[in-house]
């Protein structure tokens, strides 16, 4: 009785562990930093990461951003990107992992390589090949699956939790400016250049494996350009802050 018991118990915990795909989860956390870089968002990497889960699909965070509240309550809600970086001879290999609260991996892209002698273009290059295991693998949220995780306990009081927790408004975007002046694209083997009516250049956009987003840089800052509501928008880092910036481009 002993031996059925255990052999059900095994059962179960495999068919657990089966069922917990990235189809289970709606959210994924984006850290600022990946290990192999050195500073935060190097290269713009883990603002692409985001936009190439979006794309996927999920709703994705970087670590700095407010969180909507059923996941700033409990993290387990969401899968942790991780990218992963394996040095190779005139080569950059890439790896995404999706990993959930508990350390396990749930996803494991394939090696997305890179030709590219620039540090940019190749980081960005390999990971959206990364990203096409995981387009291929054709995602779609299942709310009904939605894994049932506890995140880890503290020693306080689950009373005491509550009084001092504060209540997490719901995700908001970043402070938008605008500049109205029109910028006319350029194209280019890599995107498109953006100059103004001096005429000078204030920008160079390369392509990515997302429609309508670019790897932007301004030469002060690197982020990305995308559009959204028929809008374009700039979004980098500055003195650690997200900001973005709506643009009048002219394709």
């Amino acid at each position: 009785m002993k031996i059925v018991a255990f052999l059900l118990a095994v059962s179960l915990a495999f068919t657990a562990g089966a069922q917990n795909t990235i189809n289970n989860y709606k959210y994924v956390l984006v850290p600022l930093r990946y290990d192999f870089l050195k500073t935060d968002n190097q290269y713009g990497l883990n603002s692409l990461t985001k936009v190439l889960l979006e794309g996927v699909g999920f709703s994705a965070f970087l670590a700095d951003e407010t969180l909507p509240a059923e996941l700033a309550a409990n993290k387990c809600n969401a899968l942790k990107a991780e990218v992963t970086e394996k040095k190779k001879f005139l080569t950059t290999a890439l790896t995404l992992v999706l990993k959930d609260c508990q350390g396990n991996i749930v996803y494991k892209s394939t090696e997305g390589k890179s030709s590219e002698k620039e540090w940019q273009a190749a980081y960005s290059e390999a990971l959206q090949n990364a990203f096409k295991s995981l387009n291929a693998a054709q995602y779609k949220y299942d709310s009904s699956k939605a894994p049932m995780l506890v995140a880890p306990s503290t020693a306080a009081p689950v009373a005491a939790v509550a009084v001092a927790t504060p209540v997490v408004a719901a995700a908001v975007p970043a402070a938008v400016t605008e500049n109205s002046n029109v910028l006319y694209a350029q194209p280019n083997p890599n995107g498109f250049q953006l100059i103004d009516t001096t005429p000078k250049k204030v920008m160079t956009l390369l392509k990515t494996s997302q429609q309508d987003v670019f790897l932007a840089d301004d030469g002060i800052s690197k982020g990305i350009v995308f559009r959204k509501n028929n809008e374009w928008f700039f979004e980098c880092y500055k003195d650690d802050k997200l900001v973005s910036q709506k643009l009048n481009i002219k394709f």
